[in-house]
């Protein structure tokens, strides 16, 4: 997109394309050897812990002897692009598209004992309820 060695200006070039002039000169910094250390054993703890976040990772990483702070190791895992696994919230809502069953009983009255049964197929997959 960009060409150095063109006659126009790169300012030219990256108004002709909409670019900021910033994100045309910069060029991104190497990793650094002991941050790739550093990236190198977080993948193999996540691999053996998944559920280990930043403060749990820090806390392993410290006990191997190194000095690194919780940021640190968050940042390290951003530009992995690993995270913990851990329940999110909202995972009660139903997903579009399944079945809603009805609810059988909802205007019966249930006034006696043993009046009304229920009992779950062995794998789940279906209820059987009993009204007398």
């Amino acid at each position: 997109m960009i060409d150095r060695s063109h006659k126009l200006s790169l300012a030219r070039q990256a108004r002709a394309l909409d670019l900021s002039r910033g994100s045309v000169y910069y060029l991104p910094r190497p990793v650094s050897e002991v941050d790739l250390a550093l990236m190198r054993r977080i993948d193999e703890l996540h691999l053996d812990y998944p559920f280990a976040g930043s403060r749990m990772l820090q806390g392993l990483l410290i006990g191997e002897g190194h000095k690194i702070g919780r940021v640190k190791v968050r940042n390290l895992m951003k530009r992995m692009g690993i995270e913990a696994i851990y329940r999110r919230p909202n995972t009660s809502k139903p997903e579009p598209g399944h079945k809603i069953y009805p609810y059988l009983l909802r205007k019966l009255p249930v006034t006696r004992p043993n009046q009304v049964w229920a009992g779950l197929g062995r794998s789940g997959q279906w209820i059987l309820l009993i009204s007398r």
